[in-house]
């Protein structure tokens, strides 16, 4: 589980709020710092007898902006208190130069205060009550120097100016107020989506680590499942001429090889179990044990007789009833019985068949032909139709005959120009065509063939082909 705490409105923000803050606010500084002082040049012009006073005050809101700058960190002067140096400085300097001033020159430097504010407003950022103590101290500072120093009355003020820096004045406050609000809403649903993807990077790797530890422990049961199927050096034994084409869809698979020797038998399966990936590995583990149990322990050789008893064993294990809406789980087979010393065989199946490919010789002619032998429609497990029992094929073998046994994901594999199964029709012709090759051959064809067939579609089931010469 994973608790993680979103951005708090009462810190993260304002840090990142600070920040931006202090960059705009450094800006305004170095603006009143540079240009202020620049502007007696407009004093020296149009106050002759004023423009030394005047510069005075500039150079003073100058210095004192610049120490506020440059010793910032050491003073530690706060961002607000670092642009309401320079703003509060210029609005008193106006307000001391407006007392001096006729009505036409007043007219004019009313443009200066209006630049002050909209400069404020686009590039301030702090909370309404430093807009509002900046509006107080400015009116009161007009008011004092108007009242000590002006000629002009009241009324002249608000009409050739003052009325109109009020009402900007006044846009600016709510100009920054609403910067502020927006920039911090900007903000925090920044702040949040970043603090979203961390936890959706660190849900990513934790998912990703459960994946590999999923993985790693599959990766095992693979190895697990290879262990109980059969060895090599016993198939080389039995079957010195056969191969055995398995291929999983996942890492561990539904179906399984099996083979062993009992009382003078050799007898192979090809077994497909319900599903694939780790259910069907678990099914194919539950019919690996009782194969071995049901031959290897109680000397059981007869293929029907084996599959009969696979099936009570697999119910029994599953506990199926034929409850409508329980598990049907369970599993097709091909069964083979050789017998070493008559070259006879005895077969049954569930669902799945025995293919006999076998060549003929006569008259320097040489013909192909295919035995099949059905399985019993009925799976190995609990199903709808009537449970019967399985029917036992005795065989005769010739001497060069190749007997396949199979499941049905070779067939079934999806893929070609249409992207449609490579179906049976075609999956027996392959192995008419390739019968007289050896069993390595036929291997590496049956192989190269499915490969070829899927192309970069994903493998559509488990497939094993299992080919035994005579």
């Amino acid at each position: 589980m994973i608790e993680q705490k979103l951005v708090s409105e009462t810190s993260d923000w304002q840090i990142e709020m600070t920040r931006i803050a202090t960059k705009h606010h450094v800006i305004v500084c170095w603006v009143a710092i540079i240009l202020n002082p620049l502007w007696f040049v407009i004093d020296y012009y149009t106050m002759l007898n004023q423009w030394e006073n005047f510069l005075i005050i500039r150079l003073a809101v100058a210095l004192f902006t610049f120490i506020a700058v440059f010793f910032r960190n050491k003073i530690k002067i706060s961002t607000e208190a670092l642009i309401f140096i320079p703003v509060f400085g210029i609005a008193i300097q106006n307000a001391y130069m407006w007392s001096f001033m006729d009505v036409p020159m007043f007219q004019k430097h009313a443009f200066a205060y209006i630049a002050l504010f909209i400069g404020v407003g686009m590039l301030a950022l702090w909370k309404p009550i430093w807009s509002i103590l900046v509006l107080v101290l400015t009116l009161l500072a007009n008011i004092f120097f108007l009242k000590m120093f002006s000629i002009l009355s009241f009324q002249e003020i608000l009409i050739n100016g003052g009325l109109l820096v009020a009402t900007v004045a006044l846009f600016s406050a709510v100009l920054i107020q609403s910067r502020y609000s927006l920039t911090k809403k900007e903000i925090i649903a920044r702040l949040k989506l970043i603090e979203s993807n961390k936890i959706l990077e660190l849900q990513k790797n934790i998912i990703e680590e459960k994946n590999k530890d999923i993985t790693d422990s599959i990766n095992y049961a693979k190895k697990i499942q290879e262990a109980i199927l059969p060895s090599f050096a016993l198939k080389q034994k039995l079957f010195p001429e056969a191969f055995i084409l398995f291929l999983p869809r996942d890492i561990v698979s539904g179906d399984f090889y099996w083979y062993s020797e009992k009382n003078g038998k050799k007898i192979i399966a090809a077994v497909d179990c319900t599903g694939h990936g780790v259910p069907g590995a678990f099914m194919s583990m539950i019919a690996n044990v009782f194969l071995n149990q049901i031959v290897n322990e109680k000397g059981l050789t007869k293929p029907s007789d084996i599959l009969n008893q696979l099936r009570e064993l697999i119910i029994e294990a599953l506990k199926q009833t034929g409850t409508s809406g329980e598990n049907q789980d369970g599993m097709d087979i091909s069964l083979l019985s050789i017998d070493n010393e008559s070259g006879s065989a005895e077969y049954a199946g569930a669902n799945n068949p025995l293919w006999i490919i076998r060549n003929q010789t006569q008259d320097a002619d040489t013909s192909t032909s295919v035995i099949e032998i059905k399985g019993n429609k009925q799976p190995i497990g609990i199903y709808s139709g009537p449970a019967t029992p399985f029917t036992n094929h005795e065989i005769k073998l010739n001497k060069g005959d190749f007997l396949y046994l199979f499941t049905d994901g070779f067939a079934d594999q999806i893929g070609g120009p249409l992207e449609k199964k490579y179906k049976h029709k075609n999956f027996k012709e392959l192995v008419i065509s390739v019968n007289q090759n050896t069993a390595i051959q036929q291997e590496s064809i049956f192989s190269k063939t499915t490969k070829e067939w899927k192309g970069a579609l994903d493998q559509t089931d488990d497939i094993l082909v299992i080919g035994i010469k005579i």
